[in-house]
């Protein structure tokens, strides 16, 4: 494969590392942020999933504007906006101020994640296409990756002896680090090219035609050129372009197949699992640090089946890995609904009298009671220490009271996230940058994206809401039907479009 074509992807996806990271360190970020701020459910609920909610509008609108002004100069303002969220995070003296500063940052990974794939596609060639946008979502689990390590270290030497780093300093370090990889994500994309199909939109024919030439050499720059310009005559006027187009006959079926993917890819619960994973670990009881550290085998299994993917994807094809994922997808969370339902919870006076936290007596006159779902046994403890008590020391306590094969749930989650990592994760970008002509593609990737996005953002806003009210068993049993609804619906209706150009794959799907 070309270098030179891998290095511009791997530049222009990072602000997939971005998002990445952003979605692993707030799962270490809202076990101090959160009792600091004493924030409840729907709060924190709030602070995670409002960078989803603003991208929403930054994908809905970037695709368009990328049109006008180009697709490198709006992935610079998004590096930018990256830098400015992180400063401001870190230094978030109130709930709101958190949530804002998120939100700047929901912006750029809104843009980023319809940006990267759309350039990408414009400068591959058919051959290596899904490789390459595929680089998108390996960015992104080396993002998951790189928060889960920073959080394992930063809880690690969180200690009472350590005067640096407290619980009331530490989540505001896990969040200002970020400011590194937004900088050199600005530095970068100075030595990326525009986009070759981008300059022919706006007639500036020499330039594109010398970016495909420096990029695919003199004979493929040349084929790659003609291919563009004998479809590009249909494409050029954009300026009466409106939203109701997408729902011409002619493009019905393609908007269909998108949109199912864009929810399904987010309504499984794929950024929940991501977002609260240290939440979720301490559900099993095998404790807060322990937990820390289940973050970064559950990113370590996103980077080798994101790797997976990439190395299959042209060879199998995109309808093979969608439908072997999603298959396991389902399969998998509901072996962790399987696992949580036959969970009890015990506390023992000897573990009680253990506990180092302040108001742990109170916990005394339910000692040695069985409790047979999560949802009592938490309401119950809440209902004894407090809300904030209970979530500054939640580890400990399911820690010591958790009877269940976690074990069980552990491969559960895992499985999860290897099916998605080769499947749903980085193949939905890669058919959202193939279906649509040139003409409506920045509209129609963002209008599936401002879908996408709505979706985890209101995933993310009710997971804490559905723990504490529908219990682990039953949350992870919705996410798996859905899964396997899923499922049986793209089995009938996914196109393959591996192995062909933009613009034949624009002849085979768009009914005349």
């Amino acid at each position: 494969m070309n270098k030179k074509l891998v290095f511009i992807a791997f530049v222009v996806s990072l602000g997939g590392f971005l998002f990445g990271f952003d979605a692993g360190i707030i799962s270490g970020v809202m076990s101090f942020a959160g009792p600091e701020f004493e924030l409840n459910e729907i709060q924190s609920g709030w602070v995670v999933s409002s960078p989803s909610f603003a991208a929403m509008f930054a994908m809905l609108f970037s695709g368009r504007l990328s049109d006008v002004f180009g697709r490198k100069k709006l992935l610079l303002f998004v590096a930018f906006l990256y830098a400015i969220s992180a400063v401001f995070s870190a230094g978030a003296n109130s709930y709101e101020m958190l949530y804002i500063a998120r939100m700047i940052g929901g912006l750029a990974f809104g843009a980023a994640l319809v940006l990267a794939p759309m350039y990408i596609a414009e400068i591959a060639n058919a051959e290596n296409r899904g490789k390459l946008v595929t680089i998108q979502q390996l960015n992104i689990v080396f993002g998951f990756f790189a928060a889960f390590l920073s959080n394992y270290f930063f809880n690690k030497y969180n200690t009472p002896e350590s005067s640096f780093l407290t619980d009331e300093i530490v989540w505001r370090w896990m969040l200002g680090v970020e400011l590194t990889p937004a900088v050199l994500y600005f530095i970068f994309l100075f030595f990326v090219p525009k986009s070759p199909r981008w300059l022919f939109l706006k007639d500036r024919i020499s330039e594109a035609k010398h970016v495909l030439i420096t990029l695919h050499g003199n004979e493929r720059g040349h084929a790659e050129f003609a291919s563009i310009e004998k479809s590009i005559h249909a494409d050029k006027d954009k300026s009466n372009l409106k939203l109701t187009d997408l729902l011409k006959r002619s493009l019905r079926f393609i908007l269909v197949i998108g949109l199912i993917i864009g929810v399904l890819q987010q309504i499984t619960g794929i950024n929940a699992v991501y977002f609260y994973a240290t939440s979720i670990f301490k559900q099993t009881g095998i404790g807060t640090d322990a937990a820390f550290s289940s973050g970064v085998m559950l990113s370590t299994t996103s980077v080798l089946f994101t790797f997976v993917a990439i190395y299959l994807i042209d060879r199998m094809g995109r309808r093979p890995l969608i439908l072997i994922g999603t298959a396991g997808v389902a399969v998998s969370l509901l072996l962790c609904a399987y696992g949580f339902n036959n969970a009890t919870y015990q506390l023992s006076k000897e573990k009680i009298a253990q506990f180092e936290f302040s108001g742990s007596e109170q916990l005394l006159p339910f000692a040695e009671k069985v409790y047979d779902t999560d949802i009592d046994f938490k309401n119950t403890i809440k209902s004894a220490l407090g809300n904030a008590t209970y979530l500054k020391n939640d580890g400990v306590i399911l820690e010591a009271s958790t009877r269940i094969n976690a074990t069980l749930v552990l491969i559960g989650i895992l499985g999860f996230i290897a099916c998605f990592a080769f499947s749903l994760g980085p193949v939905m970008w890669v058919l959202l940058s193939e279906l649509y002509p040139l003409k409506y593609r920045g509209l129609a990737i963002g209008v599936i994206a401002f879908v996408n996005s709505l979706i985890s953002s209101l995933v993310q806003l009710i997971f804490p809401w559905e723990l504490s009210n529908l219990g682990n068993a039953l949350t992870f049993f919705i996410f798996g039907a859905i899964a396997l609804i899923g499922f049986f619906v793209l089995l009938k209706l996914l196109p393959e479009t591996k192995g062909k150009s933009l613009e034949a794959l624009e002849k085979e799907l768009v009914k005349q």
